[in-house]
């Protein structure tokens, strides 16, 4: 059971963990132990609510595909109990993150006083500068 909110959760049958073999460079275990962590997880199939499953599927990450599933590979740390525990959490920080609306933004100018302030600082500034010339 993975809870996402006080309203929403995703129920075990939902999320597929299958053990690998991890990539990389290993000691003696590396070719015998999986430790590593495949996560899939349908969204359409799921039970979120509506409005979850339209952000996530709009949600631009390369994690989750064509199809609407999505994939997550963990392979960070030695045992499989860490690595099943690190996918959940990326599952459910790539939910919240499709999910959290963005504060739109309102376009703005400087003040008056402000493009003031700049242009003083902009001829100071030409000022110092045409005084490094040669002395004649």
């Amino acid at each position: 059971m993975l809870t996402l909110s006080n309203a929403v959760e995703l129920a075990s049958w939902e999320i597929e963990i299958t053990q690998i073999r991890a990539q990389g460079p290993g000691g003696q275990n590396v070719n015998k132990v999986a430790s590593a962590v495949h996560l899939r997880f349908d969204i359409r199939r799921s039970s979120l609510p509506p409005f979850y499953k339209e952000r996530l599927l709009a949600y631009p990450d390369q994690r989750i595909s064509k199809d609407g599933v999505v994939v997550i590979k963990a392979q960070n740390f030695r045992t499989l109990e860490q690595n099943r525990d690190d996918a959940l959490a990326r599952l459910k920080e790539l939910i919240l993150a499709a999910v959290k609306t963005q504060k739109s933004r309102r376009p703005t100018k400087p003040s008056r006083a402000a493009r003031q302030r700049r242009m003083d600082h902009k001829n100071q500034r030409g000022k110092v500068k045409a005084l490094r010339g040669k002395v004649v």
